[in-house]
């Protein structure tokens, strides 16, 4: 299934997309997709409905973040080999875990907006895990259990505020707007090996990032595995899982983001996202 959320800002209600692509409403069967509702249970209920006997959403709304209720916006840096190496980092030994803001999530095709004082705006597309089920102490082979889906996100990233600012990586992660995720949630079983997901971003219609989620230094499962250790995870928490190279950040001479350029960004089977940048 491919679940969402669409509607006005704070006002999204739950959808899902049929076999055409259409919008079906859920209210009927669930409050939001949050949490509970992307339990294994509540996802069985789901998917045992015929999505032609929903209601039918028409026109083209606006698409919110398709989850809600999140306890936690974790991310995974330095998640790809190429990627360090055009940063100039060494190959972590262990994932490199921070967080973002839970107020930077936003919709997949919302503004991005450039914080005051910004000067190194900068991309980055990624595979999303979203949780489905509570996870402590999660072994690798028992990881994925607890996965209810994937989705898209571009862990947008101010790098002077990241890095020459003092301090954590958070910092740079986390102004509103910094977090876009969907457009969907693809459920586990549509994504059987998310290690097999080429992606792709955009800058004013140019290819900037290409890359797969085959050549992540530490796949999926080893994630939500070794997070699992550090943190508990609830269901709907989010685990954004690193970049492929060609960040702006990475480029010679480097490139950044400025007011009026767009972003268009998207992996496969997890639909595209295209965000403009306005000053905050």
């Amino acid at each position: 299934m491919k679940l969402v959320r669409y509607g006005a800002m704070g006002q999204e209600k739950p959808g899902l997309l049929d076999r055409s692509g259409r919008i079906r409403d859920l209210s009927a069967l669930v409050k939001d997709i949050n949490g509970d509702a992307l339990s294994p249970a509540a996802l069985a209920k789901i998917a045992a409905v015929d999505p032609a006997s929903l209601p039918l959403v028409d026109g083209n709304p606006r698409l919110g973040s398709p989850v809600t209720g999140i306890t936690k916006f974790v991310a995974i840096g330095l998640n790809y080999a190429d990627h360090a190496a055009e940063a100039g980092m060494a190959i972590p030994s262990e994932p490199i875990v921070f967080i973002k803001a839970n107020t930077s999530l936003c919709g997949p095709n919302d503004n991005i907006e450039k914080p005051r004082g910004s000067t190194k705006l900068d991309w980055e597309v990624e595979l999303a895990i979203i949780i489905g089920t509570k996870a402590k102490y999660v072994s690798e082979a028992d990881a994925l259990k607890h996965v209810a889906g994937y989705a898209v996100c571009n862990d947008v990233s101010e790098r002077f505020f990241q890095i020459e600012r003092g301090g954590q990586w958070t910092k740079g992660k986390s102004h509103d707007t910094f977090g876009p995720v969907g457009p969907w949630i693809a459920t586990a079983d549509e994504i059987p090996d998310p290690q097999k997901l080429g992606m792709w971003l955009d800058v004013n219609g140019t290819r900037c990032q290409t890359g797969s989620t085959a050549t992540m230094i530490f796949g999926v499962a080893k994630i939500v595995s070794y997070v699992s250790e550090i943190m508990t995870l609830y269901p709907g928490d989010i685990i954004t899982t690193g970049t492929p190279p060609g960040v702006g950040m990475g480029m010679k001479p480097q490139k950044f983001l400025n007011v009026g350029d767009v972003v268009t960004l998207g992996i496969d089977g997890l639909g595209a996202q295209r965000q403009e940048i306005v000053a905050a």
